[in-house]
């Protein structure tokens, strides 16, 4: 999809963002990266989905400093078709986020204990490595 086509099928939209909203969900990013890290012995789902929520909180951050918000309705999937979008070079990253989205979302409603040990410990490498992109690029650096 290209940003024209999220745009018309009210999945994002253009909007301009306070640098104080970009830096907050910075914030909470790298606060979720610490707080999934401490819990990680005592509880993988939670830790896993503390990760998750870094690496949302990491793609609204990016989406924002675009000049972009995710609509309401799915709106962890629209940050992830904006993701996918905008980072073409980060394909193999963002699908593995995007599937996460997704087994997150199973092990929160799902009566089930899907998350083993390596799983989280492996979401939460690639959350602290998605991060790190998204300091890195122009649109967050300018910000910061």
């Amino acid at each position: 999809m290209t940003l024209d086509e999220l745009i018309r099928s009210k999945r994002i939209r253009e909007q301009d963002v306070a640098d104080d909203d970009i830096a907050t969900a910075i914030d909470k990013a790298r606060s979720d990266l610490l707080t999934a890290s401490s819990i990680m012995k005592s509880s993988n789902s939670w830790a896993f989905a503390i990760a998750y929520n870094a690496v949302l909180q990491t793609g609204r951050a990016y989406m924002f400093a675009n000049g972009y918000r995710p609509a309401s309705h799915e709106g962890h999937k629209n940050v992830f078709l904006f993701l996918q979008t905008t980072l073409p070079e980060q394909k193999t990253l963002v699908t593995y986020l995007d599937r996460m989205r997704i087994k997150r979302n199973e092990s929160i409603y799902d009566a089930n204990d899907l998350i083993t040990e390596s799983e989280a410990e492996l979401l939460l490498e690639r959350a602290e490595e998605f991060l790190d992109l998204i300091l890195a690029t122009e649109e967050i650096k300018k910000l910061l």
